[in-house]
C-alpha cells in the first residue's frame, strides 16, 4: 500500500521558531492557508482512498481543502500527533531547540529507549504511529494520506523505512506541506519512494535541504 505522509502548513510558531506540540495547539499563517489550497493540486495525480490527521488542529486545517475536494471525511487519531517537546515546551533558545533536535536524531540513529525529557521515550512514539499505520493497513485501503508532524514523519521514516537513515534525516526537513511518500507494508518493510517530490538518492544527492539550517530543526514542529 502507499502512504502519503504531509507536514501541515505553516504555523505562528514556526514563524517565530518556537517549539510547540501542545493539543490542540496553533492554526495556520495566512501563508500556511494558502500552502493547504495548494495542496490539492499538487497531489491531484495522486489517488487517496482516506485522509488521516491528527489531533492538533494546524493539521485539520490543512486537509481541509484537500477533503473537500476528493469528498472525503477526516479520520482523526492521537498517534499522528506532533513528538512533545517535554520540558522545552514554548521555548526557542538555542539550548531548547538542541534537546530537542538531538533527542530526535538519537531516536533516528536507534536509540529507542532515550527519553525526551519531561515526554516519551523514542519507542513509544514511534509505536503510537505504527498503530496508527496498522490500522490504515487493516481498513484495505490502498492509497492513504496521513497530514501529520515534520519530526514524527522523519523519525518514523528514519526507524521503519529501509532506505532512510540518520544521515539522510540530519540533512532533510519537512518542509510546510511538504510530502513524503512511502510504499509497502509492515509485514514486508516500508521504502520511502518519494521525498518532497525527489527519489531518496536524489535527494541524497542534492545534499542539505533547500533553505535548511541546524538552528531551523525545529520548525518542523
Amino acid at each position: 500500500m502507499r502512504l502519503i505522509l504531509v507536514r501541515h502548513g505553516q504555523t505562528p510558531a514556526n514563524v517565530d521558531g518556537i517549539l510547540e506540540s501542545t493539543v490542540p495547539g496553533p492554526g495556520l499563517t495566512s501563508l500556511g492557508s494558502e500552502q493547504a489550497e495548494q495542496l490539492v493540486g499538487a497531489l491531484a495525480d495522486q489517488p487517496i482512498d482516506a485522509l488521516y490527521v491528527s489531533t492538533m488542529v494546524r493539521t485539520h486545517l490543512t486537509a481541509a481543502p484537500l477533503l473537500a475536494a476528493r469528498g472525503l471525511d477526516p479520520v482523526e487519531r492521537a498517534g499522528l500527533r506532533e513528538i512533545a517537546a517535554g520540558d522545552v515546551e514554548g521555548l526557542s533558545d538555542d539550548a531548547s531547540v538542541h534537546q530537542y533536535v538531538s533527542t530526535l536524531f538519537a531516536w533516528c540513529g536507534g536509540d529507542l529507549d532515550l527519553r525526551m525529557p519531561g515526554a516519551q521515550t523514542g519507542r513509544e512514539v514511534v509505536e503510537r504511529f505504527d498503530e496508527v499505520v496498522a490500522e490504515v493497513e487493516a481498513s484495505g485501503a490502498e492509497n492513504v494520506a496521513l497530514v501529520s508532524h515534520g519530526a514524527i514523519i522523519r523519525a518514523w521514516c528514519a526507524v521503519r523505512a529501509d532506505n532512510i537513515d540518520l544521515d539522510f534525516v540530519t540533512d532533510h526537513y519537512v518542509t510546510n506541506t511538504g510530502v513524503v511518500v512511502v510504499d509497502g507494508s509492515t509485514a514486508e518493510g516500508w521504502t520511502v519512494t518519494s521525498w518532497l517530490g525527489q527519489s531518496v538518492s536524489e535527494a541524497a544527492a542534492q545534499g542539505v535541504s533547500a533553505d535548511h539550517s541546524p538552528a531551523s530543526e525545529h520548525l518542523d514542529d
